[in-house]
C-alpha cells in the first residue's frame, strides 16, 4: 500500500495543532481592590509573551493560556500580582506604598523616585485633602523637609511667605517660583492696603493631584534665572482610564484665635495708672483726669465700666467648604471637571473670603501618533479686609484702648471719645473690599514622532486681574471731607510659549537615556490705574461718582520679557549608575544691556548600592543610593526697571516736566546662586526608608542699592554687591510600622537645620543697619541688633541695660547702667528658624481612617515692636499685658518689670525686653474619618461614602508670651509683631461622596 507522504505530514500537523488547542483555555476573571472594587484598565500580561488585555469598566478580562501559566497583573498604584492561570478565576490587588516608583514632576518631564539625583520633595492629593484650610500653601506645612510655610497672621487673606532652604536673597525676591501645569504664576501682591494678600488664593485645593518642591540646583536648574528659591510644581488633576467618577465634598467648620492674650481689667487699671501718677508726680491728679475723660460720665471709681476691648476685635469664625468633580477616560479621551465653592468667615472681626473656582482639563488621542487637550482654570475670590496691623484702625490695635471707655453708647453707635480711635467707627462706616479674579490656560500638543521621540507644543496664559475698593463714610475717624473711596483696578496677564522635543529609549536592556531639549517665551504685562473721591453729599453713596472732587488719580504700565532655550539629559546604566546634565540659557528685558543673558548649568550623579552583587540579595538593607549635585541658579526678581537710568514726571504751578529718578547701571544682573547637594537614600526590610541631603548655597551679586557722590545727581545706584550663604541638613524617615490588610500605619518624620548668613556686603562690609536688625558679615541674615535689656535695679526699680561696649581684650562689657544711651546695641537673635521637623502619621483600620501632622521650629526670635506701648507699666495710657503687675514697688523687690512711672520712659525703650524666643511645636492638623461598608453603598448606588472630622491648629505647646509663635506683622519688618493677629483654630466636619 503507497503511502502519500505529504498526507501523513499535514494528519500530523492538524494532529498536534489539535493537542495544543486542547492544552489552552479561555481565561475570564475580575480585578479587584482589597474592598472588592473593580479595577479598569488594570493590565494582564502573560508572562513570557507579549500578549496583553486590559480589564474593562467591571475589572473583567478575558484572556486565553495554557494550564500552568502565569499572568502578570499590574495596575498604577498597586502592587504587581502573579497568578497561575484557571478558567475562572477573581484576583485581589493590594495598595502599593513603594516610595520608590513615586513619580517625580522635575520639570518639562518626569522621573521616578528610584532613579532621581534630585532633591524634590512631594506631597499629593491625599495629603493636603481634607484639610479645612483656604489656601494650599497651609496645607503643606510640615509635610515637606527643607520647606518653611508661614502665613503672615489669622486675616483671611494674609501673605505667605515660603522659603525653600533658608533664604536666597537679602534685597530681591525670596519667594519660589510657582508652576502650574507648566505655567509659571503671577504672585505679585498688588494689595494697596497696607497689609499683602496672597495670590495663590486663588488656588482650590480639590483640583490639585500633586505638588513637587525642587529644592537643588540640578532640579531647578532647568527653570534658570529663576530657580535660585526653589520650584513649587503644581499639577492638577485629569481623568483615569475607566468607568466615569462623580465625587462631592461638603463640610463646615468652626473657628476661633489659637491664643488670646491676658489685659489689664478695669481694676487692675485704676491701680497701676493711679500708683505711676503717684510715682513720678507725687499725686494721682493726672491719672484721675484721664480716667475722667476715658469714662465719658461712668463712674470708674465703682469700676461700673469693665470694657474687653480684646473680645471685640476677634470673632469666632465659620469656615464653608463644597466642592465636587466629575472625571474618567477611555482609550482616547481623558477629561476632568472640577467646581468648589468656599465662604470664610476670620476670626478678626469683619474679615471675611468668598471664593468660587471651576476647573477643565481635557486631553484626546486623535491618532496614534498626535494627542492635544487643554487645562482651563477659573477663580473669583471676594475678600472683605481690614486695615493693615500698623493702622489705628485695625481692630487688633483695639487692646491698646482703656477698659474704662465704653465700646458703644447707649444707642449702640461706637464710642468717638476713647484713647486712641475707636475701630469699631471704621467697620460701621466704611469696608475695604478686594476682588481677585484669575484665569489659567493652556492649549498643548503631543506628537509622537517616533516611539522613543516626540515634540510638545504649549500655549499658557495666566490674568490675574484685581479690583479694590475702600469707602470711608464721615463718621470714620481722622475724615475731614465727608467721606472718600478708593478705587483701584490692576490686570497682571503672563503669556507662554513653549516647544520642546523629549527622548526616551532604553539601549540593549543596560542603557536608558532620557533627553529634553526646547525654547521658551514669556511675556508679561501689567497696567494699574486708582482715583480717589472726596466730598460726598451722605453715606449713601460709596462709588467714586458720588463725590464732588477727584483728590488723585494715577495709572502706570510695565512689563517685561523672557526668552529661553533650555536642555537635559539623564542616562542610567544597568539601573544603578545614574547620570543628569541640564543647562538654560535666559535672556530678560529685566537685565542690564550689558548682561542681558545668562546660562545656568547643573549635574548630578547618582549610585544605585543596593543594585550590586554584594547587596542585592541583603534581607536588611533593601534599597541604597548615594547621590550629589551642583549647579547655578539664578533671582531675577530684581524689578523691572532695577538697570535703567529713569525720568519721572514733575509739576509745579501746573507746569510740568521730566526729574531725574535713578541712576543706571547696565551691568546689572540676576543674583547667581551656586548649590551642592549630597545626599543618600536607603531603605530597610522594605519598610523603613532614610533620606538624607547635605546642602549649602552661596549667592552672589546681591542686590543693593548703593550710595554715590551727590555731585552725580543721584543718592544711590542699584549694584550687584554682597554675597550670601545657607546650608543645612535634611532628613526624611518613613516607615510602615504595621502593614496588613486589616490594620496599616505608615509614619513619615522630617528634620531640617538652616543657617543663613551674610558673607559679604558692598562698600567694605560696611554693616547695613535697619530699625531692629542688622546684616554683617559673619552674622544670620537680618538678624536683630538691640540694646540688651538686663532687668531691674532691686534698690530703686530702674530699667537696667548691659553696657556692651568692647574691652580693652575685645570683649564684651558686661557691666549694668540704667542710661539707655549708654548702652550699645549687639546681635542678639535670629527671625528664621534654625531647626525645623514635622511629623505625620496615618492608620486605617475596618473602614476608619486617622491621620495627624505635629510641626515644629526651633530657634527663631520675634521682636514684639508694640511692647513699647503695652508692656511698658503704665508709661502711656495705653492698656497694659497683664503680667505688668509685677512690676518694682519697694526696695528689694527681684521682678523683671521695672516701676510703674507716669510719662517717665523708665525701660520703654527698644531692647531685647521685648524680643522673645519663638519655639513652638504644632498640632497641626487632625483628620478622622469612617468609610461606610461597600456591602451598604454600593446598593445605593455609590461607590464610597465617608464622613470625617477635620481639625487644624488644634494645639501649640510654646513659652512665646505674646498672640502666636507663626504670627508677624503685615506692613513691614523682618521678624516682628505689631498688633498681629494669631492663626485661626479650626474644627470641621464632612462628607465624601462617590459615585
Amino acid at each position: 500500500m503507497k503511502i502519500n507522504f505529504k498526507c501523513f505530514l499535514g494528519f500530523l500537523f492538524v494532529l498536534f495543532v489539535q493537542i495544543a488547542v486542547a492544552q489552552e483555555i479561555k481565561v475570564t476573571g475580575k480585578v479587584t481592590d482589597q474592598a472588592g472594587m473593580p479595577i479598569p484598565g488594570a493590565n494582564i500580561i502573560l508572562k513570557g509573551t507579549k500578549t496583553i488585555v486590559e480589564t474593562g469598566l467591571d475589572g473583567d478580562f478575558t484572556i486565553t493560556a495554557k494550564k500552568g501559566d502565569i499572568l502578570i497583573v499590574t495596575y498604577v498604584g498597586m502592587k504587581t500580582t502573579e497568578v497561575a492561570a484557571a478558567a475562572s478565576m477573581n484576583v485581589k490587588m493590594k495598595e502599593d506604598a513603594n516610595e520608590l516608583e513615586t513619580v517625580l514632576v522635575i520639570g518639562y518631564g518626569t522621573t521616578s523616585k528610584r532613579k532621581s539625583t534630585d532633591a524634590v520633595a512631594k506631597v499629593t492629593s491625599k495629603d493636603i485633602e481634607q484639610i479645612p484650610v483656604a489656601t494650599v500653601q497651609n496645607a503643606l506645612v510640615g509635610k515637606l523637609a527643607g520647606v518653611q510655610i508661614t502665613q503672615t497672621n489669622g486675616k483671611v487673606e494674609g501673605g505667605m511667605q515660603v522659603r525653600v532652604r533658608g533664604a536666597a536673597s537679602i534685597s530681591a525676591g525670596k519667594e519660589p517660583l510657582y508652576v502650574l501645569d507648566g505655567i509659571p504664576l503671577v504672585t505679585t501682591n498688588e494689595s494697596s492696603n497696607g497689609a499683602p494678600t496672597n495670590p495663590l488664593l486663588t488656588l482650590s485645593p480639590n483640583e490639585i493631584e500633586s505638588i513637587d518642591v525642587l529644592k537643588d540646583a540640578s532640579s531647578a536648574a532647568i527653570y534658570g534665572a529663576r530657580g535660585a528659591n526653589g520650584v513649587v510644581i503644581i499639577t492638577t488633576k485629569k481623568g483615569k482610564t475607566g468607568k466615569g467618577t462623580f465625587a462631592i465634598n461638603l463640610s463646615q467648620g468652626v473657628s476661633e484665635a489659637t491664643n488670646k492674650r491676658k489685659w489689664l481689667n478695669a481694676a487692675q487699671y485704676v491701680e497701676l495708672f493711679t500708683e505711676a501718677a503717684v510715682n513720678e508726680f507725687g499725686d494721682a491728679a493726672e491719672a484721675e483726669d484721664t480716667f475722667d475723660f476715658l469714662a465719658q460720665g461712668t463712674d470708674w471709681r465703682n469700676l461700673e465700666v469693665d470694657s474687653n476691648w480684646q473680645d471685640t476685635a476677634f470673632q469666632n469664625g465659620l469656615t464653608t467648604d463644597a466642592d465636587f468633580s466629575v472625571s474618567g477616560a477611555d482609550e482616547k479621551t481623558k477629561y476632568f471637571f472640577a467646581g468648589a465653592y468656599n465662604n470664610t468667615v476670620g476670626i478678626i472681626t469683619s474679615n471675611e473670603l468668598e471664593r468660587v473656582t471651576a476647573r477643565t482639563n481635557l486631553s484626546h488621542q486623535v491618532s496614534d501618533k498626535l494627542t492635544v487637550g487643554m487645562n482651563l482654570g477659573f477663580s473669583r475670590s471676594e475678600i472683605q479686609r481690614v486695615q493693615d496691623d500698623n493702622s489705628f484702625t485695625t481692630p487688633l490695635q483695639a487692646v491698646a484702648q482703656s477698659p474704662l471707655s465704653p465700646i458703644r453708647l447707649a444707642d449702640g453707635t461706637a464710642n468717638p471719645n476713647t484713647l486712641y480711635a475707636n475701630f469699631l467707627l471704621a467697620i460701621d462706616n466704611s469696608y475695604w473690599k478686594t476682588i481677585m479674579r484669575r484665569v489659567t490656560g493652556k492649549v498643548f500638543g503631543e506628537y509622537k514622532i517616533i516611539p522613543s521621540l516626540k515634540f510638545n507644543s504649549d500655549f499658557a496664559y495666566d490674568l490675574l486681574s484685581q479690583t479694590e475698593d475702600n469707602w470711608n463714610g464721615k463718621n470714620v475717624p481722622f475724615m475731614a471731607t465727608d467721606g472718600e473711596v478708593f478705587a483701584s483696578s490692576v490686570n497682571n496677564e503672563t503669556y507662554i510659549f513653549s516647544n520642546y522635543f523629549s527622548y526616551d529609549k532604553t539601549f540593549a536592556e543596560k542603557h536608558t537615556i532620557n533627553a529634553v531639549a526646547g525654547m521658551e517665551f514669556n511675556d508679561f504685562n501689567r497696567r494699574f490705574q486708582s482715583v480717589t473721591s472726596i466730598y460726598f453729599p451722605n453715606d449713601s453713596f460709596q462709588t467714586v461718582d458720588g463725590g464732588a472732587e477727584v483728590l488723585t488719580g494715577s495709572g502706570n504700565e510695565t512689563d517685561y520679557t523672557f526668552s529661553s532655550i533650555f536642555g537635559r539629559v539623564s542616562y542610567s546604566f544597568d539601573n544603578k549608575y545614574l547620570f543628569k546634565a541640564s543647562i538654560r540659557r535666559d535672556g530678560s528685558s529685566r537685565f542690564g544691556a550689558n548682561n542681558r543673558f545668562g546660562t545656568f548649568p547643573a549635574f548630578s550623579a547618582g549610585w544605585i548600592m543596593s543594585e550590586e552583587s554584594f547587596l542585592k540579595e541583603n534581607k536588611v538593607v533593601s534599597f541604597l543610593k548615594l547621590k550629589g549635585s551642583w549647579g547655578q541658579l539664578g533671582n531675577a526678581e530684581i524689578g523691572n526697571f532695577a538697570s535703567r537710568q529713569l525720568y519721572g514726571p514733575n509739576s509745579y504751578n501746573l507746569r510740568t516736566g521730566l526729574s531725574f529718578t535713578q541712576a543706571g547701571n547696565p551691568d546689572l544682573t540676576w543674583e547667581k546662586s551656586s548649590q551642592i547637594d549630597l545626599g543618600f537614600e536607603v531603605g530597610f526590610l522594605d519598610r523603613f526608608s532614610l533620606d538624607f541631603d547635605y546642602y549649602k548655597k552661596e549667592t552672589d551679586g546681591l542686590l543693593f542699592s548703593v550710595p554715590v557722590p551727590l555731585s552725580s545727581g543721584a543718592a544711590a545706584i542699584n549694584k550687584n554687591v554682597g554675597v550670601l550663604e545657607s546650608s543645612g541638613l535634611e532628613f526624611t524617615f518613613n516607615t510602615k510600622n504595621i502593614d496588613t490588610d486589616k490594620f496599616k500605619w505608615s509614619t513619615s518624620f522630617n528634620i531640617t537645620t538652616n543657617q543663613t548668613v551674610v558673607k559679604e556686603l558692598p562698600n567694605n562690609n560696611t554693616d547695613l543697619i535697619g530699625t531692629n536688625t542688622i546684616n554683617r558679615v559673619g552674622e544670620n541674615a537680618s538678624a536683630f541688633y538691640l540694646k540688651e535689656y538686663a532687668g531691674v535695679d532691686p534698690a530703686n526699680g530702674d530699667a537696667l541695660y548691659f553696657l556692651n561696649t568692647t574691652n580693652a581684650d575685645g570683649s564684651l562689657n558686661k557691666t549694668t547702667t540704667n542710661s539707655y544711651a549708654a548702652a550699645q546695641r549687639v546681635v542678639t537673635g535670629n527671625p528664621f528658624p534654625e531647626l525645623m521637623a514635622g511629623l505625620t502619621n496615618t492608620m486605617n483600620f475596618s473602614g476608619f481612617d486617622f491621620s495627624f501632622t505635629f510641626q515644629g521650629e526651633w530657634g527663631a526670635s520675634i521682636y514684639n515692636s508694640a511692647g513699647i506701648y503695652q508692656s511698658v507699666n503704665a508709661d502711656y495710657f495705653d492698656n497694659q499685658t497683664a503680667d505688668q503687675m509685677n512690676r518694682w514697688q519697694k526696695p528689694g523687690d527681684i521682678t523683671n518689670v521695672p516701676q510703674a512711672r507716669l510719662y517717665a520712659g523708665n525701660g520703654t525703650a527698644a531692647s531685647t525686653r521685648f524680643l522673645d524666643k519663638a519655639d513652638f511645636i504644632r498640632l497641626r492638623n487632625l483628620t478622622i474619618g469612617y468609610s461606610l461598608p461597600k456591602t451598604t453603598i454600593n446598593k445605593m448606588g455609590m461607590s464610597n461614602v465617608r464622613v470625617y472630622l477635620a481639625g487644624v491648629n488644634l494645639l501649640t505647646f510654646t513659652d512665646y508670651s505674646g498672640y502666636d509663635p507663626e504670627a508677624r506683622r503685615d506692613d513691614t519688618g523682618i521678624g516682628e509683631e505689631f498688633y498681629s493677629a494669631p492663626p485661626a483654630r479650626t474644627i470641621a466636619l464632612g462628607v465624601n461622596l462617590n459615585f
